[in-house]
């Protein structure tokens, strides 16, 4: 076979069943991907560290017999671990860096049977809602190369949306999966705290806040990887209930009439975009059309003073984070090996006492206990994904005087005073005042899903969020399947004209 033009015509499972039933071997798989990625990536800037050689031998070996054998895959340069390749995240200290063990999610991905051909872009420690590291430069959004395809998962997005592969995974410490999706059109599940193993070598990431997970095309896709890789590893720090059916008879079952809570009103006050509320009211209609019983409510927490929590948790990780790279490394490090605002940030987390941590965290357990209670009356909980359109590419980083605003403070040791003086709270509103829907079930650990169900007048994608109450996946995957045989997106794709 010369090629395989109707390669981005299948989901991951559509391919896989080719490969089963021997119309197609994964070593042909294998180089209509390469040539994908080779032909695309100068564009977007989605993969930053290729693989072609490892995925070429895999593809010519007796693969695992999983769900996805043979089918081509991409891995976020962040937090999973493949043995042998470099492991960036993102960052310049790191770009030399080649660990020697696969983490126990990428030992998953090979037993499922994925090939995997290379890991994506991603902003530096996967901090930002954007992917645009100065180490790599920024990935472009395949809808509109002059927006940002969100992050942190961005490079894994854009290459799902372009074709280059039909699935690639992700991490979600606080829209990280959701917020790509919705930029790209895409399904994205943060799974439920606890539910994909951290091994071997973490516990909690990001206190709980951070699950890895997939970005797909089909709800199918989505729903067969996480029966692949869900469930404890050895010295996993709880065990949370397992599915009661496998997450792919899921999507073949008709959800009950649920009883769905809306809202479109930012929790931070902040506002939100006329199109990303009628998505939103879009989706309502849907819903009552398919027989849910939809009203306007929302759980009462307070978004601000959650928001300030999760940068109390996001300060002292970026320090943590730079203190590992030291032993990690085995080299001192400095300001010139990070980006500025990482730095900056690090800085701010050590001008906080243990205390101050605590009882963030105490926040995060308060607001899981609202949301328990929310849960009794309702059995979803629907929102924006995001709450305006996709920024401009470079429009979101920090300008100029901002830098020197930065590199003087850090310079001076004056974090204590910035944290006084309210700039920290600033920095925290201002950063998410565009993505302030997503962080909720990071706090509380619930499932959430980005369904990408709605476009806007410039054809780009507006996605919907959907939070469901601690361990049911099980609902999001039977209501996202309902509405995407009610109103399809799969065929919906990119005209890639650049």
């Amino acid at each position: 076979m010369t090629g395989f033009s109707e390669y981005d015509q299948y989901d991951g499972l559509g391919l896989a069943k080719l490969v089963r039933e021997k119309k197609i071997t994964p070593v042909e798989l294998c180089e209509e991907a390469i040539k994908r990625i080779e032909k695309l990536n100068p564009v977007f800037n989605a993969v930053v560290t290729p693989m072609f050689d490892i995925g070429r031998s895999a593809a010519k070996t007796h693969l695992p017999d999983g769900s996805f054998t043979g089918v081509p895959f991409l891995i976020k340069d962040l937090v999973s671990v493949y043995a042998g390749v470099k492991l960036t995240s993102g960052c310049r200290a790191y770009k030399d860096y080649v660990p020697d063990y696969d983490s126990e999610l990428v030992k998953r991905f090979k037993k499922a049977g994925l090939i995997t051909l290379g890991k994506t872009n991603t902003p530096e420690f996967g901090l930002m809602g954007i992917t645009e590291p100065e180490l790599f430069g920024p990935t472009r959004n395949p809808w509109n190369i002059g927006r940002t395809c969100g992050g942190s998962s961005g490079g894994s997005a854009a290459a799902v949306t372009s074709g280059m592969v039909p699935m690639a995974s992700g991490g979600d410490g606080g829209g990280s999966i959701r917020i790509p999706a919705c930029y790209c059109g895409l399904i994205g599940l943060k799974p439920s705290r606890g539910r994909i193993p951290t091994g071997p070598k973490s516990g909690e990431l990001w206190q709980g806040a951070a699950v890895e997970g997939v970005l797909t095309r089909s709800v199918r896709d989505s729903a067969a990887i996480l029966d692949a890789v869900q469930g404890a590893d050895p010295g996993a720090p709880y065990i949370i209930k397992p599915p009661e059916s496998p997450y792919s008879e899921e999507v073949n079952r008709e959800p009950a009439s649920l009883k769905i809570a809306f809202s479109t009103e930012s929790p931070l006050g902040t506002g939100t975009h006329a199109y990303c509320k009628e998505a939103v009211l879009k989706t309502v209609k849907l819903l009552q059309e398919l027989g849910h019983k939809v009203e306007e409510a929302k759980p009462e927490i307070d978004g601000y003073k959650l928001a300030n929590t999760y940068f109390t948790m996001y300060f002292g990780e970026i320090a943590a984070d730079i203190d590992a790279a030291k032993s990690v490394l085995k080299k001192n490090v400095g300001k010139k090996d990070f980006e500025i605002t990482t730095w900056f940030f690090s800085q701010l987390g050590r001008c906080y006492s243990a205390a101050d941590f605590v009882n963030a965290i105490r926040q995060w357990d308060i607001a899981a206990r609202a949301m328990g209670n929310f849960h009794l009356k309702y059995d979803l909980y629907l929102t924006p994904s995001v709450a305006y359109p996709a920024a401009k590419t470079g429009e979101l980083l920090p300008k100029t005087y901002e830098k020197i605003a930065m590199e003087m403070i850090s310079f001076l040791k004056l974090g204590f005073l910035a944290k006084i003086s309210g700039l920290v709270e600033k920095i925290a509103i201002q950063t998410l005042a565009r993505t302030p829907f997503t962080q909720l079930a990071n706090f509380t650990g619930q499932p959430a899903m980005n369904v990408p169900l709605q476009w806007d007048e410039k054809g780009m994608p507006c996605g919907v969020q959907f939070i469901a109450p601690f361990g049911d996946e099980a609902t999001l995957f039977r209501l996202a399947s309902q509405l995407e045989k009610a109103q399809p997106w799969f065929d919906k794709r990119p005209s890639l004209q650049f």
